[in-house]
C-alpha cells in the first residue's frame, strides 16, 4: 500500500468541537497525516490546551475558540479563520450536543439547543466558509466538507434523545442537498454516521460501556462496539473521516456508517454505502 495513500500534506483543515471526543481524535489523525489543523470549541481554555497538546506531538494545531451555535458565531469563526488562511481544504462540522428527557417532559430549549448546533450550524458555517473552500477546491482535488452525523440518525436509539436523533437524521439529508449544489464548485460534501464513542458528551459509553454491552439484546445499537479515544486504534469515526477526506473515488453526498472500535468482527460491520449519492465521483 502506498505510504501516501492518506497523506494530507499541504492541506489545511478546520474542525469544530475539536477540543475533545471525536473532534480531537480527528484532529490527531489529520496532524499525523501532515495537515495543518485548526480546532474550534466553545470553551477557550479547553481549545487552547488541546491545540498545545496536539502540537507537542508533532505538526501544527491552532486554537480558534468560538461558540458556533448561532449564525453570528459561525460567521465570527469564518472571519477568524480568514485572518490565518485564504483557503480551506477540509471542513469538519463536528460540534454537537444532545439532550435526554422523557417524552412528556421534553423541553423546548432541549429541542432548540440541539437542533441549532447539530443541524443549523453546519449549514451556516459551511456557507460562511464557502469562499475559502472554493479557493481551495479544484476539479482534480475538490475541497471537502465532512458532517459528523450519527448512527442514531439512521436507526432509532432506545434512549429518549428526540432532538438529537432528529437533528442527525436531518443532517444526513442536508448533506445530500448541499452536495448537489456545492459539487458544481468543486466542493465535496459527505457525512459519517459513527456509533457510540467514549467521550464527555457520551458519558454512558465512556463510564458504563461494559455494563451496557452486557445488555446488548436491549441496547442493540452498542453491541460491544464502543470506540475509544486512542487514535492509534483507528476507531471507525476518525478513520471514516480520514477515508472520506482522502479517498480517491468517494461519492459526494454519501453517508459513511461506522460502528465503534476497529476490533469488532468484520462480518458484523455494515458495508460503506452511498445511498442517494449526488454528483460525480471525484479523484484526489
Amino acid at each position: 500500500m502506498p505510504s501516501d495513500l492518506f497523506s494530507l500534506q499541504g492541506r489545511t483543515a478546520l474542525i469544530t468541537g475539536g477540543s475533545r471526543g471525536i473532534g480531537r481524535m480527528i484532529a490527531a489523525g489529520f496532524l499525523a497525516q501532515g495537515a495543518k489543523v485548526y480546532i474550534s470549541s466553545r470553551k477557550a481554555a479547553a481549545c487552547d490546551s488541546t491545540a498545545a497538546e496536539l502540537s507537542a506531538g508533532g505538526g501544527r494545531c491552532v486554537s480558534l475558540p468560538q461558540d458556533v451555535s448561532t449564525v453570528e458565531g459561525c460567521r465570527a469563526l469564518a472571519a477568524a479563520y480568514s485572518q490565518h488562511e485564504p483557503r480551506l481544504d477540509i471542513l469538519v462540522n463536528n460540534a454537537g450536543a444532545a439532550w435526554l428527557a422523557e417524552f412528556d417532559a421534553f423541553p423546548e430549549n432541549g429541542w432548540d439547543k440541539v437542533v441549532d448546533l447539530n443541524l443549523k450550524s453546519p449549514f451556516f458555517l459551511t456557507q460562511a466558509l464557502a469562499p475559502a473552500l472554493r479557493a481551495a477546491g479544484t476539479k482534480e482535488r475538490p475541497a471537502k466538507v465532512i458532517n459528523v452525523a450519527s448512527i442514531d440518525g439512521i436507526r432509532p436509539n432506545p434512549q429518549e434523545t428526540y432532538s438529537y436523533q432528529a437533528s442527525k437524521a436531518g443532517l444526513i439529508h442536508l448533506t445530500r442537498r448541499m452536495a448537489a449544489r456545492l459539487i458544481e464548485e468543486n466542493i465535496c460534501v459527505n457525512a459519517i454516521a459513527p456509533g457510540a464513542f467514549a467521550s464527555e458528551m457520551n458519558r454512558t459509553a465512556r463510564d458504563q460501556a461494559a455494563r451496557i454491552s452486557a445488555k446488548k439484546r436491549a441496547m442493540f445499537f452498542l453491541l460491544r462496539r464502543v470506540g475509544s479515544s486512542d487514535w492509534s486504534e483507528l476507531n471507525e469515526g476518525p478513520r471514516e473521516v480520514l477515508w472520506a477526506t482522502t479517498h480517491r473515488s468517494l461519492c459526494s453526498g454519501s453517508d459513511q456508517v461506522g460502528w465503534g472500535p476497529s476490533n469488532c468482527a468484520r462480518k458484523n460491520r455494515p458495508r460503506r454505502r452511498c445511498p442517494g449519492a449526488i454528483g460525480r465521483r471525484v479523484r484526489d
